[in-house]
């Protein structure tokens, strides 16, 4: 997967999915977001029911594949984060939206299958990626006005389970020196910033989506809010550790996933230094 070849990622996948039916394994034990769900039976012309245990970028990055063209189901049923449902009201492909929770869905389905195991469900080729873009669609909350100053919203933090996906605030410092930038806030919950940025982010997904659509470029780590720049079609730069996750593989500066993405990677482990002044260069560039 890391280097686009998902033909041979799927073949690996094939006789793992193969001998775990045939184990009969089951695994109600691990947390939600470990546990594989499809047998490996035909979705086509099925009830097919999607479970999102995963996290809310995840599901934002492959509910696209629920409009791809070998799908063919008769029904979908998405079990999803309660935080996206209003936002993925505009996805293609849904037919029904219910909120996830703990415990039985209390729904009639043919078949069920985790959002992330769609792509081995369909054989997915890197060349099919991406598809249209934007996949989800908000309008913006008030028009955009005209500025001399570019609007840069920026996202530092990822969360704590895994800390190398993400700054500190005061590495940001060098950036306050580009003075034609106005900056905004993606982080939530609000935190303190080493950039004078206002901030726009929302516990409302869907007002941020719109907040999003006003600035002309966002600058983020690996979280939430990569993919759903990515998802919206809007000009992102994405900031991602020397070990970055599969999905944005191996010696790209861009992404077939979302066509309006730039990646900027970490040289060696930890050095978010050159990362922050090379997007510093890059910036004054365009704004200058």
């Amino acid at each position: 997967m890391r280097r686009g070849d998902f033909g041979s990622a799927w073949t690996i996948s094939d006789t793992v999915l193969q001998e775990r039916v045939r184990r009969g394994d089951v695994c109600t034990h691990l947390p939600r977001h470990e546990q594989f769900i499809w047998n490996g039976e035909p979705l086509e012309g099925r009830r097919i029911f999607v479970r999102c245990y995963h996290g809310l970028g995840d599901t934002l990055q492959f509910v696209r594949l629920l409009a791809h063209p070998r799908l063919r189901a008769a029904e979908i049923t998405l079990w999803v984060q309660p935080a996206l449902i209003k936002l993925l009201q505009t996805a293609r492909g849904i037919d029904r939206i219910l909120p996830l929770h703990e415990g039985n869905p209390g729904l009639d389905y043919d078949i069920d299958v985790e959002i992330m195991e769609l792509p081995h469900a369909l054989r997915l080729d890197m060349n099919e990626l991406p598809g249209p873009v934007p996949y989800i669609y908000v309008p913006a909350s008030v028009a955009k006005a005209p500025s001399h100053r570019r609007r840069v919203g920026v996202c530092w933090s990822a969360g704590e389970w895994d800390p190398k996906r993400s700054l500190s605030a005061a590495e940001l410092s060098s950036w306050a020196t580009l003075r034609s930038v106005r900056w905004f806030s993606l982080q939530f919950p609000p935190a303190t910033c080493a950039l004078p940025a206002a901030p726009i982010a929302s516990r409302d997904i869907a007002e941020m989506a719109a907040r999003m659509q006003l600035l002309d470029l966002i600058i983020t780590v690996d979280t939430m809010t990569a993919h759903l720049a990515g998802a919206l079609g809007l000009p992102v730069w994405l900031l991602l550790p020397h070990d970055a996750d599969w999905r944005w593989m191996h010696g790209r500066d861009d992404s077939p996933w979302y066509p309006t993405m730039r990646l900027f990677r970490q040289p060696a482990v930890g050095d978010w230094a050159t990362v922050i002044e090379q997007v510093h260069d890059e910036l004054a560039q365009r704004v200058h």
